[in-house]
């Protein structure tokens, strides 16, 4: 029996495909050898953040093609950093790094729309309830709106957690929409009035975070901004790593259930002024 030829393939190292994919976005649009060697030398922090994301993907979900998509957003924050800006270029990075990764998760829809249904049913109650009150929705009174007992709605915030990684960068109306970490990233952009719009949205943003609770708060802050893993996370506070997450979903779907209620009001305030 003859003899099959093994063929081995190996995957190119970080370096190699930077150079690939620097390569490519060259040839569309040409740069300089600068900045070839700074996409080299932030490679770290593209493994960082497509590694912690990672982390909370399934397993058929392609990391290497995340990679690739997070260098160009780190080509693109090279190219477009403004040192005037009065942040750093890796904060920057970090932005547009995210952004790509994620309009590439979008691109692969891996979150089944059943996720996506019932996280929008969990904001729908979150949004309710804190038109209602004026407060941030508790998970008691989340539980209770969506009659669920308190173990049930955990457990649904267990499972909805998918969305809520992806959810502060789709529009609040839309999960198909525009990554809303691109869109405030993005100074580039010749019309003023988007970056307007951009502003505004990281505003309301960060006048929701101010009043979410406190440990919501804290755990964004070390998750999003301090590089810690959920793990990390919740071996700071004693906790297991579900609480943690559970925390997290229900402080994202709060910021979105927000964003979605002041998108709501400004559209009756143009209707009004129009009438």
């Amino acid at each position: 029996m003859a003899n099959k030829t093994q063929t081995s393939t190996t995957k190119p190292d970080g370096k190699a495909r930077a150079r690939v994919v620097v390569q490519s976005y060259k040839r569309m649009t040409p740069g300089s050898a600068a900045e070839e060697a700074m996409v080299v030398q932030h490679l770290p922090l593209v493994r960082t953040v497509v590694g912690r994301l990672a982390m909370n993907l399934p397993s058929h979900v392609d990391t290497d093609d995340l990679y690739s998509s997070g260098l160009v957003g780190l080509l693109n924050a090279v190219r477009h950093f403004d040192p005037e800006g009065g942040s750093s270029f890796e904060a920057y990075a970090r932005v547009r790094i995210r952004g790509a990764v994620f309009d590439e998760l979008r691109r692969l829809d891996w979150v089944p729309r059943s996720i996506h249904d019932k996280a929008r049913k969990v904001q729908g109650a979150i949004q309710e309830i804190e038109q209602a009150t004026g407060e941030t929705a508790s998970d008691e009174d989340v539980a209770c709106a969506l009659k669920l007992t308190l173990d049930e709605y955990q457990e649904l915030l267990d499972e909805i957690k998918p969305a809520t990684f992806v959810c502060l960068d789709a529009s609040p109306g839309d999960d198909d929409d525009t990554s809303r970490h691109e869109s405030i990233a993005d100074d580039t952009q010749p019309d003023p009035m988007d970056c307007t719009a951009r502003r505004e949205v990281a505003r309301l943003i960060a006048r929701r975070i101010e009043k979410l609770p406190e440990m919501q708060r804290k755990v964004l802050a070390l998750y999003y901004f301090e590089d810690m893993r959920l793990r990390e996370i919740a071996e700071a506070f004693g906790v297991t790593e579900s609480r943690i997450c559970q925390i997290h979903s229900q402080a994202i779907l709060s910021i979105k259930a927000y964003l979605a209620q002041q998108e709501k009001m400004d559209e009756t305030s143009h209707l009004l002024a129009h009438a």
